[in-house]
């Protein structure tokens, strides 16, 4: 197996079946730069097809997840015009594009400042965790932009009415806040909390099948924009697939046999 990329902006750490990502520009709270957009981007094409890696764990060094998008990269574009700000932009929709349909879970670790492009990231995670603390928000209306990428991940996940509400506001709220719209799953006192909850809802989903979280994740998403009839028949026919595979097989064995499958052993 490949070796995992070697990142300047990112702190890669495997273990027990986790990918421990962490956002590494603590001086400026992980603003997202470009570099780190193609780090990013790099590291999810790397492991897509890794089933040893089951989960992915996405937060932030310094005490802050990440307060939005590089002022120096924006600063750097404007010599080279619109077409430089469009590219800009668009690579951070692609990051989350790839991020939300990555097989593996994803879960966002969520401190500090969760901020423009980091808290589109809490849109395509698959699970939450926030401290109390945490300051999240849409700010670019107050700056004169618009949260062009992050929107539609904005909508899927919290509503358009919500939606409308916290863009048209820049709107700054807490993590209690975040668990009331549907943003967050869960809101914890202090890092030890944060770290407790974290490492309950890591050994849940390693109890999962990772091919089987994997197509479940992919027919979840898939339900929101295709039509039923064809949703549904090909949700028959993965079915049918995991039935009769190895991990179908397994699961069923092992539960005539009163033990754990191989993947949670």
């Amino acid at each position: 197996m490949s070796p995992l990329p070697t990142c300047q902006t990112l702190l890669l750490e495997p273990r027990n079946g986790v990918l421990f990502i962490t956002l590494n520009r603590p001086e400026s709270r992980n603003a997202m730069s470009l570099q780190m957009v193609a780090e990013l981007r790099t590291v999810l094409a790397a492991v897509r097809d890794r089933r040893s890696i089951r989960a992915l764990v996405l937060r932030g060094a310094g005490g802050h997840f990440c307060a939005g998008g590089d002022l120096k990269d924006m600063a750097g574009a404007r010599t080279r015009g619109s077409a430089a700000y469009r590219e800009l932009n668009r690579a951070f929709g692609a990051l989350l594009e790839e991020a939300q349909q990555t097989p593996q879970v994803l879960v966002c670790v969520l401190q500090g400042a969760v901020l423009g492009g980091g808290f589109g990231l809490a849109c395509v995670s698959d699970i939450a965790i926030a401290e109390h603390s945490a300051q999240f928000g849409m700010p670019e209306t107050g700056l004169g932009l618009l949260p062009a990428q992050i929107a539609p991940f904005v909508v899927q996940r919290i509503g358009l009415t919500q939606a409308r509400r916290l863009t048209l506001t820049a709107a700054r709220f807490d993590g209690a806040e975040a668990l009331h719209l549907g943003l967050v799953h869960f809101v914890e006192a202090d890092p030890r909390a944060l770290e407790e909850r974290l490492e309950q809802q890591l050994s849940q989903v390693l109890r999962c099948a990772p091919g089987a979280n994997a197509a479940t994740k992919a027919l979840l998403l898939a339900s929101v924009d295709q039509p039923l009839g064809p949703l549904l028949d090909q949700a028959a026919e993965d079915f049918a697939q995991a039935v009769t595979g190895a991990e179908g097989l397994e699961g069923t064995l092992a539960f005539v046999q009163k033990r754990k499958p191989a993947w949670a052993s």
